[in-house]
C-alpha cells in the first residue's frame, strides 16, 4: 500500500496577514485532505477557515501536538493515517512547519518511516526579516533564543557580533516578546558602535516595523518592541 503525503502548511504570523499569505495551491490542499498535526486547535481552524476551507469542521481530524501534549504524545499516533494511505498537514502556530518549530520531529519521523514531505509555500519570519534587513543573505546562521542568564547572553552576544565581524556572516536569533527592550538593553550596552543592528517586528502585520541601523544610532533613538513578535539580526 502507499503511503499518504505529509503536506508543511504555513500559517499566517499575524491575524489581519491571512489573505497576503495564501496560494491558491496551498487552498487546494486544505481542501483536498481533513487530517492536520496541529500546535493549537483554535488557532488551526481559524486559519482552515480563512484559507477558504469548504470541509465541514466537525468532519475534520486534528492531533494534538501543543507544548502540554508533546511529552506524551506518541509519535506513531499520528501516523496511522499516513501509514494507510491518507494525505495529512502538518500546521505550525504561525509561520513555516519545522523552522524553529517543534514540528520538525514530525518531519524527521515521516522520513524515518519513508512518508513522502511535501514543503508548501508561506510565511517565514526568519528568511522576511534576513531580506528586509539588508544584510548578507549569502551567508546567515539562526541561533533561536540566546541564554537567559544576563552573563551569559552577554558573551553569547559578543560572541556572534565576532562571528559577523569575522566571518561577514549574519547572524540571526529570537526573544520571548515580554523580554524584547531586556535583550535590546543588552546589545547595545555589549556590541560596537558600527556593528549593525537590525530588529524586524510584528512582520506581515498592519504595523510591521523593520529597523536597521548601526548600534551608535540605535542608541540615539528610543523604541517599544515589548511583547511584539521580533527577529534579531547582527551583522
Amino acid at each position: 500500500m502507499l503511503y499518504g503525503t505529509l503536506y508543511l502548511i504555513p500559517v499566517p504570523l499575524a491575524d489581519d496577514a491571512a489573505m497576503a499569505s495564501f496560494t491558491p495551491y496551498l487552498s487546494e490542499t486544505v481542501n483536498a485532505i481533513d487530517e492536520y498535526i496541529v500546535e493549537n486547535e483554535k488557532t488551526a481552524r481559524r486559519f482552515l477557515k480563512q484559507a477558504g476551507l469548504r470541509t465541514p469542521q466537525d468532519r475534520l481530524v486534528l492531533h494534538n501536538y501543543g507544548k502540554h501534549a508533546r511529552d506524551k504524545a506518541e509519535l506513531a499516533g499520528f501516523f496511522t493515517g499516513l501509514l494507510s494511505g491518507k494525505d495529512v498537514g502538518l500546521m505550525s502556530e504561525a509561520g513555516c512547519p519545522g523552522v524553529a518549530d517543534p514540528g520538525a520531529d514530525i518531519v524527521a519521523e515521516a522520513h524515518r518511516r519513508g512518508v513522502r514531505v511535501v514543503p508548501l509555500v508561506g510565511p517565514s519570519s526568519i528568511i522576511l526579516a534576513l531580506m528586509a534587513s539588508g544584510f548578507n543573505g549569502q551567508s546567515f546562521a539562526f541561533h533561536g533564543y540566546l541564554p537567559i542568564n544576563k552573563s551569559d547572553r552577554s558573551r553569547k552576544i559578543s560572541l556572534l557580533e565576532q562571528t559577523a565581524s569575522r566571518e561577514k556572516q549574519t547572524q540571526v536569533f529570537i526573544e520571548t516578546p515580554f523580554r524584547n527592550m531586556q535583550l535590546l538593553a543588552e546589545l547595545l550596552r555589549v556590541c560596537k558602535p558600527q556593528t549593525r543592528l537590525c530588529i524586524a517586528s510584528n512582520l506581515t502585520a498592519s504595523d510591521e516595523q523593520v529597523i536597521s541601523q548601526p548600534i551608535h544610532q540605535w542608541r540615539k533613538d528610543s523604541y517599544d518592541f515589548h511583547k511584539k513578535p521580533a527577529i534579531f539580526l547582527l551583522f
